[in-house]
């Protein structure tokens, strides 16, 4: 079984509670729009980070993190990318893969908007995390944990902070 961190639009902001509340996961996953080269070590001197980079991402992101990361997690198949859509309405790009290779986790970020949704048709759980920066339209800053246990996306947790970053409250 492995526990995850989840988060994606930290835009260079790293909130003070990370390392607290991934402390007992095995890994972290970034699903783009990290910010800057800091970020991203800060990340994975917490846990080993997994990432994709984002449209805000500069070259320095982008030599590190591919703009597509498939990987298999325990027996879970793992496609994640920045700009990605969702069920029902997958950005171009993105479409065709799922609908030719479907995963079993479909991972993206970009909307600010935390949405954690099955796809029935191409049978896959999509999770956009939402954003963990404080830049952007969201009010809340947001991201997930949760386990992977052999084929089972299971405990999946919403961690919301205020965006001030001061305070906040797990879910």
């Amino acid at each position: 079984m492995k526990k995850i961190g989840l988060l994606s639009d930290t835009h260079g902001f790293v909130h003070p509670e990370i390392p607290r509340i991934f402390s007992d996961c095995d890994e972290i996953w970034h699903a783009g729009d990290i910010g800057s080269r800091e970020v991203a070590e800060e990340l994975n001197s917490i846990k080993p980070l997994r990432g994709v980079h984002g449209n805000i991402d500069g070259q320095d992101i982008r030599r590190i993190f591919p703009r597509f990361l498939r990987f298999m997690c325990e027996s879970v198949n793992v496609f994640m990318t920045h700009i990605g859509g969702y069920p029902g309405r997958y950005a171009p790009d993105v479409k065709p893969i799922i609908e030719s290779e479907p995963p079993d986790l479909f991972i993206s970020g970009h909307s600010h908007i935390l949405k954690v949704m099955p796809d029935h048709r191409n049978k896959l759980l999509h999770i956009n995390p939402g954003a963990a920066g404080r830049s952007g339209i969201h009010r809340v800053i947001t991201m997930v944990r949760f386990c992977i246990d052999g084929k089972e996306v299971k405990d999946l947790e919403v961690i919301e902070f205020k965006r001030s970053g001061s305070s906040g409250s797990t879910m």
